[in-house]
């Protein structure tokens, strides 16, 4: 039990604390939901940018060094899933301690989350640590495998702080002030760039050590993102007010078992979606090699495109989490109202964008001396127009699903992922692409489907969560109210 200090309550710190509040119009909480999502975007984008800087890198080493560091990245990816899932519990805890205006709670989800990332990092290093068997297991030869675990070896002691920052922006993001997040990953971008070079070409005296360098390079930079947040969160107003180290070494059992309740599933979703995707490539790889690059450049494309919902869904899962700490049943309705339509508004815009440019857009992919390819830049073209719905549906799906985590609902909608990605998704794409012989249009016309029922679920399934606490909220509302007999 946290001391009586920790249970101050917000309103004793008057214009210090964010303040969780929504307005009642659909109008306010859209402003809301993109002035929290556009932050959150920004920051998803200067990731994107440090990842590509360093591949720009590698790939002057040569391409078996591009091959490993893929390799090697999917080793990693498995470890950061498996520890961002559950951290990212933190959010809709911290955001319904908010709305609550509970700082105590607020404190004890960044502390719990900080405990639970090292609880997690600390068997999931068995991965990287073994990178090389892993590769070799995979099919690879030894020297790529090798190139594969110098990479690890400098960059899997990364993980931790990363997900102790992942567990940092959880907790500033659900207090309403992700802009702090956003100005350390933009001073991360060129720092990034200039000690990868360093440390892979071995400029101004230091030795060259290529992957390894590139590996310890982000480590670096991850450590050094991570203690910029801690500044931020220690330091400086209003986070400063939550005294997010207080009784750090406490250790809160029931908070703790929450987060891994909460996250896990998340954790476990991700994995069947990426695990889809996967699938799906294997598909495509027996059809033929215009095939699979057409297939990367529309998957490439419904990457971008999918960034922007995914935000959304995160401003989502914490716009809906104020509300159910504040018990506004209505709340929750409009937040998770708003961020889908600020979601459908703009995939729908772009969905449109790219169906015009959809030839121009392959074209990018596909140099015009590379063989077969006006092929490949057709069929790139009919997947994309193919994938069009699922651009929207995709959309809806990750908004649904992040406003389903502010209500910490997270096992009914991996539930739901489960049927709709394999059972209907993969059925559906192997029959259509296999079996009835669309190729890689009927594979993703099966993707497309499985998309769409798992948004329809889990939309319906936020209607019915919404629609019990509005009765709930109606009935209590009718209890309190006095009788007029």
């Amino acid at each position: 039990m946290e001391k009586t200090a920790e249970t101050k309550p917000v309103s004793s710190w008057p214009n210090r604390l964010p303040k969780c509040v929504d307005g009642h119009h659909l109008t306010a909480a859209l402003r809301e939901t993109a002035k929290l999502a556009l932050p959150i975007a920004l920051t998803q984008l200067g990731q994107i940018a440090m990842m590509t800087t360093d591949l720009a890198y590698i790939g002057r080493i040569g391409t078996e060094a591009v091959a490993a560091a893929a390799l090697a990245g999917m080793v990693l990816s498995v470890v950061l899933t498996l520890g961002s899932g559950v951290v990212s519990a933190v959010g809709p805890l911290a955001a319904q301690a908010c709305g609550a205006a509970n700082p105590a709670m607020v404190r004890r989800s960044l502390r719990m989350g900080l405990w639970a990332a090292l609880v997690v990092w600390v068997p999931i290093m068995a991965l990287p640590v073994g990178g090389e068997q892993i590769v070799l297991a995979l099919g690879h030869g030894p020297a790529t495998a090798r190139l594969a675990q110098q990479y690890l070896f400098g960059l899997a002691w990364g993980a931790l702080p990363a997900l102790w920052f992942l567990a940092i922006r959880s907790f500033m993001t659900a207090v309403n002030r992700p802009a702090p997040v956003l100005w350390i990953t933009l001073a991360a971008i060129p720092f990034n760039a200039l000690l990868a070079y360093l440390l892979i070409f071995g400029k101004l005296g230091l030795p060259r050590l290529e992957l390894f360098g590139a590996g310890l390079a982000t480590t670096l930079v991850n450590c050094a993102t991570f203690l910029a947040g801690l500044w931020f969160a220690t330091m400086r107003r209003p986070f400063r007010d939550y005294r997010v180290l207080a009784h750090l070494w406490r250790f809160d059992w029931p908070l703790m078992r929450q987060i891994f309740v909460v996250g896990t599933p998340i954790s476990i979703a991700i994995f069947m979606d990426s695990g889809l995707f996967s699938a799906m490539a294997l598909l495509i790889g027996v059809i033929g090699t215009t095939a699979v690059a057409a297939h990367q450049i529309a998957f490439q494309v419904v990457t971008i495109l999918f960034m922007i919902p995914f935000c959304i869904g995160m401003a989502a899962s914490i716009r809906v989490g104020h509300a159910v700490g504040r018990n506004d049943a209505s709340g929750v309705t409009r937040a998770g109202l708003a961020a889908m339509l600020l979601g459908v508004l703009i995939a729908a815009i772009l969905t449109l964008a790219v169906i015009v440019a959809r030839f121009e857009i392959a074209a990018l992919f596909v140099g015009k001396s590379a063989s077969n390819a006006d092929a490949t830049i057709g069929l790139a073209a009919k997947l994309i127009l193919v994938g069009a719905s699922f651009f929207i549906t995709d959309a809806v799906q990750s908004i649904a699903a992040g406003g389903l985590r502010g209500l910490k609902d997270t096992r009914v909608p991996l539930l739901f992922a489960g049927i709709a990605y394999w059972p209907i998704g993969f059925s559906l794409s192997y029959v259509l692409g296999s079996k009835i012989g669309l190729g890689a249009i009927g594979i993703w016309i099966g993707l497309s489907i499985g998309k769409a029922v798992c948004a329809a679920l889990l939309v319906l399934r936020f209607q019915l969560l919404t629609s019990r606490a509005g009765s709930t909220e109606a009935s209590d509302a009718s209890d309190r109210a006095p009788d007029s007999g």
